[in-house]
């Protein structure tokens, strides 16, 4: 996913060098770590907002809990640690939300031009209880709801499982174990302490990502990549040199044993994919797994071959995913790992780039007669779906699927594009807009970024994106857009695409009644298969 220019891979080493400075603030006290530590986390909500401060209560509980100082002295540091954090995330909130609107750009994702807002909604508690515009919810446990089901076991599911749940399970029992082993040491105790640091942040992290019903994706889960890693390596290696008690032993015979068992169930949702690996990883760590618990301690030659059995087995399935990833080729705006997988699951597809529909549970977004694919009644799906009929796309999207002509979300396809993936227009369409294109502010108009930036990349010309990244922003207004027509800045409006009011927005939003306006006052053309509407020829 590091290929892509995402805020996930910044805001994940801006965290790690944060929980790094507060590991060293462990080992000797002092109050520097902690405001550098505090500053990097400022610096993640910059990156990413509220996502950053996910990691706060590990890093807070734990210093207050097991830092060297007195109490009184760790409660002010962590206090100068707060103002920190205040200062290096606010710095640049108080300028945008100072600064006037009429000379800065409309703020994407909140409904009234304001930076807070999108801080506390759309990006902020929005996204934990689907309670924003621009969201569709998650589903109740059980349910398929737009963004998949929530509950404790979403992590496992097959949109979320490939990317990160491999060493879950054995995280959690190495985090068991080191705490086991080192509860009767002192309140500062450095292992204890890192073991506390890192189980808290993987198990707030896991939960809020496991429960949350608003938007959400399953590359965020590259936030708990951390703390898995710490997890299972610290684990692994106390546990390990502590081999000679038998309760390290079926700690650790436990984790090798879970770690099989998981991977083999996730490689099973790509059956053709490299079957004899799914078999090697369940036997080998099985096996290696009653080796480590019960072999004779005498039998000191075979713990080189255990444990080399053990860690190749443990990392064999993410290790071949990440082969994978690395060489397939990958477009769009979701990041995936591995190989298409099958099983249920919700949006969007293992292949960055492709669309799967499995979960949404009705129709799409913004969908209508006349704003999806043409399917027959076992016709050729749209690009993406392999060889799925209509009518396998109506069970999978409900009964009110309702198939038609124009372009597919995520497909790339003939008429606007779709929401999160980029269109691909026809020669004809490009060589329209670039037709006397300096002439116009905007080329074109049209639903959406995603769906506006594959004509601008394009065409090289300028395209006006109505109502943001998704569809829901007020902005422009009906007003703002006929007086743009009126000076002829506009050339052409081009529809398809998500219409509507966006990606779950009300039908009665800027977006839609723009989509109603055009429609009504300009004449309708296709050209190389996409339909537009030429804003200088008024009816």
């Amino acid at each position: 996913m590091f290929r892509y220019n995402n805020p996930d891979a910044l805001l994940v080493l801006l965290l790690t060098l944060a929980a790094y400075a507060m590991v060293r603030a462990h080992e000797d006290g002092r109050t520097g770590w902690i405001v550098l530590a505090c500053a990097l986390v400022g610096t993640g909500f910059i990156t990413k907002m509220m996502q950053a401060f996910v990691v706060m209560p590990a890093f807070a509980l734990v210093y207050l809990l097991a830092g060297p100082p007195k109490f009184w002295r760790r409660f002010r540091q962590l206090a100068v640690g707060g103002v920190v954090l205040l200062v290096s995330s606010g710095w640049w909130v108080a300028i945008v939300a100072l600064w006037p609107k009429s000379s800065r750009p409309y703020i994407g994702g909140s409904q009234n031009n304001s930076i807070l807002n999108l801080i506390f909604g759309y990006n902020g508690f929005g996204r934990i209880t689907g309670n924003e515009t621009g969201s569709v919810g998650g589903g109740a446990a059980g349910t398929a709801g737009r963004w998949g089901p929530t509950g404790w076991n979403r992590l496992f599911q097959s949109e979320w499982g490939g990317q990160v749940a491999w060493l879950i399970p054995a995280a959690c029992i190495l985090l068991l174990a080191g705490l086991v082993l080192t509860i009767r040491r002192p309140r500062t105790d450095r292992t204890r302490a890192a073991f506390l640091l890192w189980g808290v942040w993987l198990i707030v992290t896991a939960a809020v990502f496991s429960f949350a019903s608003g938007i959400i994706h399953p590359y965020y889960s590259v936030a708990l990549a951390p703390a898995i890693g710490a997890l299972v390596g610290m684990g692994a290696v106390t546990l390990w040199c502590n081999r000679s008690s038998w309760v390290s032993r079926i700690f650790l015979a436990a984790a090798l044993a879970a770690t099989s068992v998981v991977s083999y169930r996730l490689l099973l949702r790509s059956p053709a994919w490299h079957p004899s690996l799914r078999t090697f990883v369940l036997y080998g760590g099985v096996m290696a797994a009653i080796g480590i618990a019960f072999a004779p301690r005498a039998w000191k030659g075979a713990s080189a071959t255990l444990a080399g059995v053990g860690l190749v087995v443990s990392l064999a399935a993410p290790f071949a995913y990440a082969l994978d990833t690395a060489g397939t080729p990958h477009s769009g705006a979701i990041p995936s790992a591995g190989p298409a997988v099958t099983g249920g699951g919700f949006g969007f597809g293992s292949r960055v780039g492709a669309f799967r529909p499995g979960g949404f549970g009705g129709a799409l977004p913004g969908s209508a007669a006349g704003n999806l694919p043409s399917l027959g009644a076992a016709g050729g799906a749209p690009p993406g779906f392999g060889a799925t009929s209509g009518q396998a796309l109506r069970r999978r999207f409900g009964p009110g699927f309702a198939p038609g002509r124009g372009g597919f979300p995520g497909t790339g396809g003939v008429a606007g594009g779709g929401f999160l993936g980029a269109t691909k227009p026809s020669a004809a369409l490009v060589q329209a807009l670039q037709t006397n294109a300096s002439h116009y502010t905007w080329v074109a108009a049209t639903v959406n970024s995603n769906s506006a930036a594959g004509y601008q990349l394009a065409s090289g010309d300028p395209v006006m994106a109505i109502g943001g990244f998704n569809g829901t922003d007020p902005t422009p207004t009906l007003a703002q857009f006929e007086s743009d027509v009126r000076a002829g800045k506009i050339h052409y409006y081009i529809g398809g695409g998500l219409g509507g009011g966006g990606f779950g927005g009300a039908s009665t939003g800027s977006s839609s009644q723009i989509a109603t306006w055009v429609a009504r006052h300009f004449s309708a053309t296709t050209v190389g298969g996409t339909t537009i509407y030429d804003l200088t020829a008024r009816n």
